[in-house]
């Protein structure tokens, strides 16, 4: 079987380039290109500016000079645009999102959750009420606005809508519903937000999408609250289902193609392996290794050269590196790392922002652990992914967005 795998259309339309981050891990399972890597990590940190946007756990995105930012002052949703350079607001925009938060989620943020889009002069959000709504990235005007709260409740999902929209062959790609309602994946005009094409089944799990080719046929793959589902990208037909029930519907990491195999995670789950076969019209999946020492809860994995670098919440929370063949753990921190941590791949480094605050930068060594770096980049809670710069990155803390230049 031929496998092949294909960067989304919206990456190579975008042109990816310093200040360049497009969407969810920057558009790239969290690839940093080299342009948009620091040429070395210094020992000290400073903060430019920081500025106030709201609460939530929406990561920033970043074109044309411009960060974007999702974010709450409830009830309302807010979207702002900064000057990357200087901190300054360009513009701010705002509109009604008001929901009651299920009561076991009480510790929990009201988002929004989903990382925003951009694409071709426009920026795409998806609320955690899910309210689509596509913004002109130069001032912000209105362009579109498709309302799916209808759909969505917070009896099982209970941070509400949380998969990132992703474009895929000139089709905005969502994930949007609940467990009450059923779940929808939607192919739409960017353009307009019509409606192109619907796959229906089991409300959503917390994923955002990711796109491969298997065997010529170009999919989208995502988690629902029980399974694991591909779906033709150009029909939205269902083409094979994997049951994957987590007991709370907290299907959270985004599934990685290897190119020969398909893995998953879940934090009661485990992480596990999937050969996907197709013969005719028929496919099936066939799950290879299963390794339950190194579960992920919220933070998805990158891969490099056969082994994937993860963040498992087993020992309140450690790094991990695992051979992608044969599921073996290669390495593993002591473990206390945080509750969670995002992980980017640099062209030398592996790259994990806890949730603490600190900065761990890591080897690329599939054989031992080795920390290159340790820095504290922010005094509040980091839950969001960041955005690289060749000379500092921007990031998230609790209700602030900041950038940091590396070094005094």
């Amino acid at each position: 079987m031929r496998i092949l795998i294909i960067i989304s259309a919206m990456c190579v339309a975008q042109g990816a380039s310093a200040q360049e981050w497009a969407g969810w891990r920057g558009g790239q399972q969290g690839v940093v290109l080299k342009d948009q890597a620091p040429a070395r990590w210094p020992a000290a940190v400073t903060q430019q500016w920081r500025l106030p946007v709201g609460e939530g756990y929406s990561s920033p995105v970043a074109s044309g000079g411009l960060v974007f930012v999702h974010s709450r002052n409830d009830p309302e949703e807010v979207v702002t645009a900064v000057d990357a350079a200087s901190g300054k607001v360009k513009w701010r925009k705002t509109y009604p999102a008001p929901y009651e938060k299920n009561q076991y989620a009480t510790k929990m943020m009201k988002g929004p959750n989903s990382t925003p889009l951009v694409a071709e002069g426009r920026l795409y959000t998806l609320g955690a009420t899910g309210i689509l709504t596509a913004w002109k990235t130069a001032d912000g005007a209105l362009l579109w606005r498709n309302d799916y709260s209808d759909s969505v409740t917070m009896s099982k999902l209970f941070c509400g809508t949380s998969a990132s929209p992703i474009m895929d062959e000139g089709s905005l790609i969502v994930n949007v519903g609940s467990d009450q309602h059923g779940g929808r994946i939607l192919a739409l005009d960017p353009a307009t937000g019509k409606e192109r094409w619907k796959w229906s089944g089991e409300g959503p799990g917390y994923a955002t999408p990711t796109a491969v080719t298997v065997d010529g046929i170009r999919q989208i793959i995502t988690l629902t609250g029980g399974s694991v589902v591909g779906v033709d990208s150009k029909t939205g037909e269902g083409l094979w289902t994997i049951p994957f029930k987590d007991e709370w519907e907290e299907n959270i990491v985004t599934p990685i193609w290897t190119g020969q195999q398909l893995i998953v995670s879940g934090t009661r789950l485990g992480t596990m392996a999937y050969d996907l076969h197709h013969e005719g019209d028929k496919w099936r999946a066939e799950r290879g290794w299963h390794n339950t020492d190194v579960p992920m809860y919220m933070s998805s994995p990158v891969l490099l050269s056969g082994t994937l670098y993860g963040f498992s919440n087993k020992k309140r929370g450690h790094l991990f590196a695992l051979d992608t063949k044969t599921g073996e753990v290669k390495w593993a921190s002591e473990g206390r790392d945080g509750d969670n941590a995002c992980v980017l791949l640099t062209p030398t480094n592996v790259v994990y922002l806890t949730s603490a605050g600190s900065l761990r930068i890591v080897a690329p060594n599939p054989s031992k652990y080795e920390e290159v770096r340790r820095l504290d980049v922010a005094e509040s809670q980091t839950w969001c992914v960041p955005i690289l710069l060749p000379d500092g990155m921007i990031l998230r803390d609790r209700d602030g967005l900041m950038r940091i230049r590396f070094g005094p």
